[in-house]
């Protein structure tokens, strides 16, 4: 038995679902029968119907606590060949405050309350005893995951865990962005659903998804959180005018995938950043 599964055994016997992750700390991707979310996704996403596939193929969604599932024949090829474990905090009723550098550690010691803290390769996690919505970049170097999110598995920390606080809350909560008009209003043709953009001209919504594929792309470290952002930053743009089409938006999934992130990764990006900005 590998290190990781004894791992994962232990954490599902205390309550902690887990999953496996793959070479660069990112999940297994939808087996074939799955690509596209042609199963109709897990039972706990946002999709319709439950998914029949045993393997570990829905990252977060698929983090489990149920032996059975863990000693499967399909977890088991996953698990030899993983890299690391991780957890769903969410599943476990947890929040992890993931502090990416030592600036943001600061920021935390003077504004946070203290909790049980875990070592990261840059940083720390805080982890408070309470579920919330995750949200990236709350302020820079400061991620939330808890519901709809995973968390490397990087021992049980040190120090008391405290209820999840209303100052960890407040940080996913944001002003909805707002449009700024160009200088000048320039006339397009109209879009779907009758509108017109009075604001941006076709030429501009071009080169701004161009800029968006090469700033995902250029990506060298904390992709998930590039790639929420980048897509926030379209959307506070060109999101609420009707410009965006689905070529738009399946160049920008394009980028993010060729950088390993999966379909259904690229999917809750954009409905969290379109939920961030009320669209």
């Amino acid at each position: 038995m590998s290190e990781h599964l004894r791992t994962a055994l232990a954490l599902a016997a205390s309550g902690v679902p887990v999953l496996p992750l793959r070479k660069g700390k990112v999940p297994f991707g939808n087996c074939p029968a799955c690509a596209d979310n042609a199963c109709g996704g897990r039972p706990n996403m946002k999709t319709s119907g439950p998914c029949a596939c045993p393997g570990p193929c829905h990252a977060w969604a698929a983090a489990t606590t149920n032996i059975h599932v863990i000693h499967s024949a399909p977890w088991r090829r996953a698990w030899q060949r993983a890299s690391a474990v991780a957890y769903h905090p969410g599943g476990a009723r947890l929040t992890v405050v993931d502090l990416d550098n030592a600036d943001a550690i600061t920021w935390a010691r003077k504004t946070l309350p203290a909790t049980r803290t875990v070592p990261t390769t840059r940083g720390q996690h805080w982890i408070y005893w309470g579920a919330m919505p995750s949200s990236n970049a709350v302020r820079p170097g400061v991620d939330i995951k808890s519901t709809m999110a995973y968390a490397r598995w990087l021992g049980p920390g040190t120090g008391s865990m405290t209820e999840l606080p209303d100052a960890v809350r407040a940080l996913a909560v944001r002003e909805p962005s707002t449009v700024r008009p160009a200088p000048q209003a320039v006339a397009v043709p109209a879009v779907v659903g009758g509108g017109g953009c009075p604001h941006r001209t076709p030429t501009y919504l071009g080169r701004g998804i161009t800029m968006a594929e090469q700033r995902i792309t250029a990506a060298s470290t904390a992709v998930h959180a590039t790639v929420y952002q980048t897509f926030l930053a379209v959307l506070s743009t060109h999101g609420r005018c009707g410009c965006l089409t689905d070529t738009h938006m399946a160049r920008l999934f394009t980028a993010a995938q060729a950088k390993g992130e999966t379909a259904r990764h690229c999917t809750d990006a954009w409905t969290n950043a379109l939920t961030q900005l009320g669209l």
